[in-house]
């Protein structure tokens, strides 16, 4: 993709305008995003995601005197309200994890780093169905796939929430712009800005979600990894006192034991790769959800592509793929770079990937990590 080039997805500006201008920083309105947009998934396609155990759904149903309510999947057809009754929302997330024409909807917004990239999670809603008012903590692209839904919006300052309730609902909402969407529409929204989406007939609505790790959560992510490395990185060295003279408060920590162990810590992050590595590796663990299935025999031809649950990332000094490292250099590592960007390789590239490297992806053909032919 030339992020240089105007995007009809972003209403005719660029991906480097876009993420100028709005990305973190304010909401865009895009009227038909995508002219003449055609739902990939209908109703009856999403309900039957939602009947999946391994399927993460919602339903939430919001009622005037009863107030709102909150149920967790899966649900069979049966557990679901009847489509004429009004107020109620089914959220099935994950969806391109599933569907392949919905992978391919999430691949238009590849103008963000992979990284970044959650999941396209699907809304299907009765007449006055929402969530409430509310905020997210990521950004978010929100593109009508069919029916219409009102939308207000508005730089919340109080992100207080009403109490008692099963959902995270602002208790005092103040919306400074409104709109309706229409099917191909879209509107962005950075995280932290106050949203409130209703449908106004049947609708259904398509959410591009975008994570954003907490220092606290990553931290603790990352020090587990490189607890697991820590005997071979830090070593086996010994603590050693023989200069140390008798006490009179033996409970003092000896300040040299202290020294030690940040020593010890330091010998475990010396290999600036460690963290790096640990961290490409965190980015692209599948989710709780995702298997893969393996095939016996066979050889892999290009053209290749990844298959949909697959995340791949790299940095300078290794290649990422399902939560495994790869030290790579020279044209192999450019060769999967590009698998990695395009998430496909062809026949021309992958001729000129060295045997350990074929060999490597053969691997990952065995494991349904990728596919070719």
């Amino acid at each position: 993709m030339d992020v240089n080039l105007p995007l009809p997805l972003l209403g005719g500006i660029s991906p480097r305008t876009f993420m100028r201008r709005h990305w973190q920083r304010k909401p865009l309105l895009i009227r038909q995003a995508i002219p003449g947009f055609a739902a990939p998934l209908d109703r009856r396609a999403l309900l039957a995601l939602a009947e999946q155990p391994q399927v993460e759904s919602r339903l939430v149903v919001a009622g005037v005197q009863a107030g709102w309510k909150l149920r967790q999947g899966p649900f069979p057809r049966r557990a679901l309200p009847p489509f004429k009754q009004a107020n109620w929302t089914l959220l099935v997330q994950g969806v391109d994890l599933h569907v392949e024409s919905v992978h391919e909807l999430l691949n238009r917004f590849r103008f963000v780093p992979h990284a970044r990239l959650d999941d396209l999670m699907v809304s299907y809603a009765s007449p006055g169905g929402g969530v409430g008012p509310h905020f997210d903590s990521y950004d978010v692209f929100l593109l009508q796939a069919f029916g219409r839904r009102r939308w207000r919006i508005g730089r919340q300052k109080d992100l207080s929430l009403q109490e008692g309730l099963p959902l995270k609902i602002l208790a005092q909402f103040e919306h400074e712009e409104e709109y309706v969407l229409e099917p191909g529409d879209m509107l962005y929204l950075p995280p932290r800005y106050a949203h409130d989406g209703v449908a106004l007939d049947e609708c259904m609505t398509y959410s591009i979600g975008f994570q954003a790790p907490r220092h606290g959560d990553l931290a603790a992510e990352l020090l587990q990894r490189l607890a697991q490395d820590a005997p071979e990185e830090a070593g086996n060295g010994m603590y050693r006192d023989a200069d140390q003279t008798a006490v009179s408060a033996p409970g003092e920590i000896p300040p040299g034991l202290a020294d030690f162990a940040q020593e010890a810590l330091e010998r475990a992050l010396r290999d600036p790769m460690v963290l790096a590595r640990n961290l490409g590796e965190h980015l692209t663990e599948p989710k709780a959800q995702v298997w893969f299935d393996g095939v016996s025999g066979g050889t892999l031809a290009a053209p290749i592509r990844l298959d949909r649950r697959t995340r791949m990332m790299y940095d300078p000094h290794h290649v990422f793929i399902n939560g495994e490292g790869f030290r790579a250099a020279g044209r192999d590592a450019q060769l999967m770079h590009r698998l990695a960007d395009q998430r496909v390789l062809d026949a021309a590239d992958f001729a000129k990937a060295s045997a350990q490297a074929r060999s490597l992806m053969q691997a990952w053909f065995e494991a349904g990590w990728l596919h070719g032919g």
